[in-house]
Parts: structure tokens; C-alpha cells; sequence
């Protein structure tokens, strides 16, 4: 162990450790007189008490430690808190070192700033309880546990500069999504990223119940974290001196843990996987709290949590105790008569951008620098006439992501996340330039594993989202491929990504934009019929589009040209959550290079090849958002044209499916006037949709035409089967397409029942194939398009 602490640095810690946690009561309780330059009364306490005080004086104590250190060894630190609602602890400090005030100069570093910064902590205009984009020194949304370790190893990854304290709470320890990041160790290589210092707060209790791993004995928890594959350091106790030279010096010998560990791999290369160091924090909940409330045990137990008291109005002893409570800091040791910090204590903190708030990192668009991309364009598909070449539209991106992967290596600041389905969604091109990364022992017959690998995959839909997540924040580019009915796995995820993106990007002005956070959904329900009726889920879409217009983007594109465009341009944006639904399967292809462009810079349009009413008004408008929807659309205009050539069709492709709302609801949004033009004001509209029918009417409820509007999509129909059942169980096939069409355009009538028995009789042929054969029909396999205007 190092050389203990100094009894001056002792007592400077303590004392700047007691400043914060002042700050942190006052936040929660405080309305005015800060400084309690006068006896507390019943109108200096806020009117709502809303807070959580439990985790947060463990918060503040890692901090000042944690400021320590940087200070003395000059490092590159941010802090991610794991506990939710620590927020007062964040705010302290960071007000404490001044970031707070820089961002906020109204929130001045004197008695009128200390009365704004309490009062506005939990009341109305004011800030949350819990860590928010607004906390300086913060890239973690701490309004939902457990993504705190994934994020912080998200930011390391490609950050040999950075060390990132992430503070896990023993509440947050018991969630799935932190349990399985404790494991983002066998993906850290010491050559080339940062690292990750965990720091695992056991204060005993949740809300109301005791913590697993605060229960179980100190063996049985070491021996937890060495088989997870960590060096553990334990500091316990509750007396304040104890605790601060055992912190101390625990810290200085994990520093050196580091630096010895990066070193190595540095000079030598990787030969394993080290054992990163972290520490088992075990402290009392509520610590230097109220011992005792109205008799009953409160500091070291879950009454603690929040607030550990309240009903101050007609509790005159309430008051008296917090008075006590908040004079026990001895905030004249800590405050001059301004209710500036004195400088002794204002000279622990770092300076500049050393301070964990300021540090540039924690925002990430100062830091970004924009991706250096090839030209889309040379992975373009010849397509000499629409539906007469076959490709994988994903394994076209591959190719494109591989060139982008090779272009940006020397920078290192793109990576590719999914679940172990890299290859099976034909993006295996990336592994041309690449490998996935891996950590741990390789055997000859392994593919493409390597510690400097840049293909990031785990079978962890939430430890994927969570690095990405981390990565992003911290100012570099990436892409979560993953299959579709799968998704939903980080629905919550994406929850709290979308709601910090939208904050960012439109209230914090200091908060710099970062790249967007970009889902390649693929293996989609339509082709999921090997798997069966588990894999089939378009839902992810319906989710998505909750979110403000602002951030959120969905693209449908229907081959693979307007795939290469739609990426090109999600991989250039910043600040959005782009979605991008595309089919891995082989597919005709519509669009040449140019006419992919267009249709997808516009996000909607006629396909004039497809249509036959240019110059006059259309029967029906045949609408599509999809592939499959797509192919099977352009199928029944065939069969249409055959069966009734004087019909006159209008097809319309959807590739933004933000523009079928009004542009009052979103910026991609069509006017009412040039959604008219296209889908017209009176004409039956059948619509093929990839997802489930009702969103297409919940986007375009209020235009004109909507009581015309017919939409086909999934309807929980699946299960294992071929290919075209899964349309046919979801009405959605051509044959259904058809007959929607005979049923709402007036002037077929009688003249169509011909077609109508027709299409009866091959929806039973179709059953009665895949009974026999256990495949598609061939006239179903083997049907191209080939009908255009001239022939």
C-alpha cells in the first residue's frame, strides 16, 4: 500500500467531501437561506421534498477521491454514476469545481447562485433528480438502471487517453442488462483503449428491500468478480478518517494497476487478457445522514432511499433535525460569507479540462470528427431494367460499410455492434478490412478474432446498444445491426437515448451534436418464416415513432441502391435515431444508381415504370413502404394489368416513412397539398405495408384522402413456413392485393369476378403446394417483372 494521507490532505478531503454533501442536502430540502445564516424555519424548506439521498454522500466521497488522483497523476477521467437518482451528488460536485457555473453562469459560485442551485433541484424549471444531459461531466441518463457499464465501456473503446469511473449501484447490480456487462472486460485491449475502473457501491439497500450482493459474504463476492475476470480492492467501513486513507491509497495502488497493464500491452503487445482492477465500495446508505427519524433506524437502511424525512409543515422537530443534519458539515468551515468555497478546498479540484466535468469527452461533439466515406455510388447495382437483376441488398452495404471501415481505420472512430450476426446479415465484406474483437484464447479454426478487431459483438442486445450508446456520447461513429423482431430487446434503451438526444439537441446549447445512433434491422419478419412465429416483429417501428419528430428517422428502402444512399446519408447526420429496415434475403432489384437517388431524396414518389396514368387521373394508387410489400405490390400491378389492362394505376414507393405525415408533425413530412398530388383526394389507396397496418393510419390520419386509404401489413399472423405463406397469412400477398382493388374501385363490378374466382383458386393452389412440397409455387419463386408502358 502506498504512503497514507497527510494529516492536512486528510482533513482538506473530509472537508471538501462534507462541502458536497452539504450541497446535496440542500438541493433536496432547501427553498432559501442556503448558508443558514439564520435559524432554519418551516418556509426555508420546499413545499414537494423529491430526491434520493441514500446513494449519494457514497457518490460524493468517490468523487473528491477520484479528483485526487487526477490532480496528482494529471489523467483524462470522467465519472459515470450507475445509481439513478444520484443526481444531487453530480450537481454538487461539479458546481464545487466550477463547470456547473460556466454552463449556467446563473448559477453563480456565491450565496445567490447556492439559493438558485437548491431551489431549482426538483421543482418546477428546474432540473431532474437523477443524472441528466444537463449535468455537466455526464454522458449517462440515470433515469433507468443498468446501462451504466456498458456506457462506460463504450467510451473507452478506442480512448487509450481515458479512464472512465463508473460507479455501479448494488440495486443496479441486480438488473440483466449490468450483469452481463461486467463481461465488456473480454472486449478491452490495453494497446489500444482506455479503461474502465468499476467501482461497485454496496450500500446494503433498494428502495425498501436489501441488495443481493451487499447479502452474500465477502469470499463468495471476491471470488464473484475474479471469475468475471477483475483484480478486486475492498474498502469498507463507515468512519470517515478510516475510510478516506483506505480510499486513498486503494486508489493509488489501482492507478498503477492501470498504468502497469497499458504499459505492457503497449510496449510488448497483447499477449492476454488482463485482470482490470476495481473496487468493492461498502459504505452506509444515507451516510452522515440522520441516524434515527421519529425513532426508527434511518441512516445504514433503505429509509434512507429518499428523503429521509419529511412532513416539515406542522413538524417543527422536522426542521429542527434538518437544521442539525446540515450544521453538522459545519458549512462556515466550508463557505466564506459570499458562500464562496474557500480556496484551500476550491484547490483540490482539477483544473481546466482535467476536471471530470469538463472534461471533453463527457461531450462528445467537441471531440467528433466527421467520417471519411467513399462514394456510395461504386457499390451501385446495375440495374438496366427494374426486376431483372437479383441481389442481397445487405451484403451490397457490406461491401460499402468495408470501405468506410478501411478508410477510417487510422483514425479509429467507427465500429460495428450487433449480437453475433455480423455474417448472417451479409455484412461478413467488413471482415475483408476487420475482425471481430476478442480478448481471450483462440483456437486455429476460429474466424477473424483479434484483440485490435473492430467488429464489437456479444450476445447481448444490451451490452451492443450500451457501447454503441457510450461510443457515440464520447464523440465517434458506429452501426447496431440487428434482427429485427429482436430489437425490442433495448426498447428501453432507446427509450432513454431518444430522450436524451432530444434534450441535447434542442435545450443544452453547450452540448455539442454527436453521430447519430444508427439500427440496421434486418432478418425481418417477412423472411423469418424458417424460424418460425417467435422471429416474426415489425413492432420496433411503432416504437420508434412515439419519440419527437426531431430525432427519430425511419427508412424502408426497397433494394439495394436506395440502401447504399439511405446509409450514406444515416452515417453522415448527427443527432438522430435513424432506423433502417432492409431484407437480407435475394431480391429483384428496381432502381438504377440515378433514379435511387432521387426517389430517395425525396423519400416518396411515383414509380412511372410500374404506373400507367400518366396524363390521366388513376382508378387506384398501388402504395408500398418496404421490400416485400414492394415486390408483392409490383406482382399484383402485373397480374392487374393482365387480368384488366384498362385500369389505370399509380404506384407510389415510401422509403421516408416520415413523409406520409403532415409536415406540421415532422420536418421530412409532405404538405397536404403535394401529399394530394400523389396519393389524390378521392381514389382508392391500397397500401402494402412492412409493419403493422395501423401506424400508416395513425401517420396520415389527417389528410384528405384517408377514408380511401386501405392498409395491408403484419397482423400476427406467423409461423414456420415458406416464404410467400407469410404474406398470404397476412393478407398482404398479391393475390389479396389484387382483390382489395376489384372490392373498392367502382368500375370494375361485375367485369372482374372472372379475376376475383381466379385469385380465390391460386391462394388454394398455393395451400395445397407448400402442403405437398414444402416450398413456394414456382410461378411464385420464378415470377419477375416485366411488364413496362411500351410493351
Amino acid at each position: 500500500m502506498k504512503e497514507p494521507l497527510s494529516h492536512d490532505q486528510l482533513n482538506l478531503i473530509h472537508a471538501y467531501w462534507r462541502a458536497a454533501n452539504y450541497l446535496s442536502v440542500g438541493q433536496i430540502y432547501l427553498y432559501d437561506n442556503p448558508l443558514l445564516k439564520e435559524p432554519l424555519k418551516q418556509e426555508h424548506v420546499k413545499p414537494r421534498l423529491l430526491g434520493h439521498w441514500g446513494t449519494t454522500p457514497g457518490l460524493n466521497f468517490i468523487y473528491v477521491h477520484l479528483n485526487r488522483i487526477i490532480r496528482e497523476q494529471d489523467l483524462s477521467m470522467i465519472y459515470i454514476a450507475g445509481p439513478g437518482h444520484g443526481g444531487p451528488a453530480m450537481v454538487a460536485n461539479t458546481y464545487l469545481e466550477g463547470t456547473y457555473s460556466e454552463n449556467y453562469p446563473n448559477i453563480s459560485q456565491d450565496e445567490d447562485g447556492m439559493k438558485k442551485l437548491f431551489k431549482q433541484f426538483s421543482f418546477p424549471g428546474g432540473i431532474s433528480s437523477h443524472v441528466a444531459p444537463e449535468t455537466p461531466g455526464s454522458i449517462h441518463e440515470g433515469g433507468e438502471l443498468g446501462y451504466a457499464l456498458s456506457h462506460a465501456f463504450g467510451a473507452a473503446f478506442d480512448n487509450p487517453g481515458l479512464i472512465v469511473a463508473c460507479v455501479v449501484g448494488d440495486g443496479e447490480a441486480e438488473t440483466g442488462p449490468l450483469a452481463t456487462a461486467w463481461h465488456s472486460n473480454k472486449f478491452l485491449n490495453p494497446a489500444q483503449d482506455g479503461a474502465v475502473l468499476p467501482i461497485l457501491h454496496l450500500n446494503g439497500y433498494k428502495i425498501a428491500n436489501p441488495t443481493i450482493l451487499a447479502r452474500i459474504g465477502k469470499e463468495e463476492l471476491e471470488n464473484l468478480f475474479i471469475g468475471y475476470g477483475y483484480k478486486p480492492y475492498f474498502v469498507e467501513g463507515s468512519e470517515p478518517e478510516a475510510m478516506h486513507e483506505l480510499m486513498a491509497s486503494t486508489m493509488d495502488n489501482i492507478i498503477d494497476d492501470i498504468k502497469s497493464i497499458q504499459a505492457h500491452a503497449r510496449s510488448n503487445g497483447v499477449m492476454k487478457r488482463p485482470h482490470w482492477p476495481m473496487i468493492i465500495l461498502r459504505s452506509p446508505k444515507g451516510w452522515t445522514g440522520p441516524k434515527e427519524v421519529d425513532g426508527k433506524k434511518t441512516e445504514d437502511f433503505w429509509r434512507s432511499h429518499q428523503v429521509p424525512f419529511s412532513e416539515m409543515i406542522n413538524r417543527p422537530d422536522h426542521v429542527k433535525l434538518l437544521e442539525e443534519w446540515m450544521n453538522s458539515y459545519r458549512p462556515e468551515e466550508l463557505f466564506d460569507e459570499n458562500g464562496q468555497l474557500r480556496p484551500e478546498l476550491a484547490e483540490l479540484a482539477p483544473r481546466g479540462e482535467r476536471r471530470m466535468g469538463a472534461n471533453p469527452h463527457a461531450n462528445g461533439g467537441l471531440l467528433l470528427k466527421s467520417l471519411k466515406m467513399p462514394d456510395f455510388r461504386d457499390h451501385a447495382v446495375e440495374v438496366p431494367e427494374p426486376g431483372q437483376v437479383m441481389a442481397e441488398a445487405t451484403r451490397i452495404m457490406g461491401r460499402f460499410l468495408r470501405d468506410i471501415m478501411k478508410r477510417n481505420m487510422q483514425d479509429r472512430n467507427f465500429r460495428i455492434f450487433g449480437p453475433d450476426e455480423t455474417a448472417s446479415n451479409r455484412l461478413g465484406d467488413v471482415f475483408d478490412v476487420t475482425d471481430r474483437t476478442w480478448m481471450e484464447r483462440t483456437i486455429p479454426e476460429d474466424d477473424h478474432l483479434a484483440p485490435d478487431g473492430r467488429v464489437m459483438e456479444i450476445l447481448s442486445e444490451h451490452t451492443c446498444q450500451g457501447w454503441l450508446e457510450g461510443y457515440l456520447l464520447t464523440g465517434r461513429h458506429g452501426l447496431f445491426s440487428c434482427y429485427e423482431a429482436f430489437i425490442h430487446i433495448v426498447d428501453s434503451m432507446f427509450n432513454q437515448h431518444a430522450k436524451w438526444l432530444k434534450v441535447t439537441s434542442k435545450e443544452i446549447p453547450w452540448r455539442r451534436p454527436i453521430a447519430s445512433l444508427n439500427y440496421l434491422l434486418t432478418s425481418h419478419v417477412w423472411r423469418q418464416d424458417h424460424n418460425g412465429f417467435s422471429h416474426q416483429d415489425p413492432g420496433f417501428i411503432d416504437h420508434v415513432c412515439n419519440k419527437k419528430a426531431d430525432t427519430i428517422r425511419v427508412y424502408l428502402p426497397p433494394d439495394a441502391n436506395t440502401l447504399l444512399y439511405i446509409t450514406d446519408k444515416c452515417l453522415r447526420s448527427r443527432d438522430f435515431i435513424n432506423v433502417i429496415v432492409a431484407g437480407k434475403q435475394p431480391q429483384q432489384q428496381w432502381l438504377e444508381m440515378d433514379a435511387a437517388i432521387k426517389h430517395c431524396t425525396y423519400g416518396i414518389g411515383i414509380w412511372e415504370w410500374a404506373s400507367n396514368d400518366r396524363g390521366s387521373e388513376p382508378d387506384v394508387v398501388m402504395a408500398c413502404a418496404g421490400d416485400i410489400p414492394t415486390l408483392e405490390t409490383l406482382a399484383a400491378v402485373d397480374l392487374l394489368r393482365q387480368q384488366v389492362p384498362d385500369l389505370k394505376i399509380r404506384v407510389i414507393n415510401v422509403v421516408d416513412l416520415m413523409t406520409l405525415q403532415p409536415k406540421e408533425e415532422h420536418p421530412h413530412g409532405l404538405s397536404d397539398k403535394n401529399f394530394d398530388v400523389l396519393f389524390t383526394t378521392d381514389k382508392p389507396i391500397i397500401f402494402a405495408y412492412h409493419g403493422y397496418p395501423w401506424l400508416i393510419h395513425r401517420l396520415t390520419y389527417r389528410r384528405t384522402n384517408h377514408k380511401n386509404l386501405h392498409v395491408r401489413g403484419y397482423k400476427e399472423e406467423g409461423t414456420t413456413s415458406t416464404p410467400f405463406d407469410m404474406v398470404v397469412r397476412n393478407d398482404l400477398d398479391r393475390f389479396h392485393l389484387v382483390a382489395d382493388v376489384i372490392d373498392r374501385v367502382p368500375k370494375l363490378g361485375y367485369i372482374a369476378a372472372y379475376t376475383k374466382q381466379l385469385i380465390r383458386d391460386k391462394i388454394i393452389e398455393h395451400k395445397q403446394y407448400i402442403a405437398k412440397y414444402g416450398i413456394d409455387m414456382p410461378e411464385i419463386r420464378d415470377w419477375k417483372w416485366t411488364w413496362n408502358e411500351e410493351s
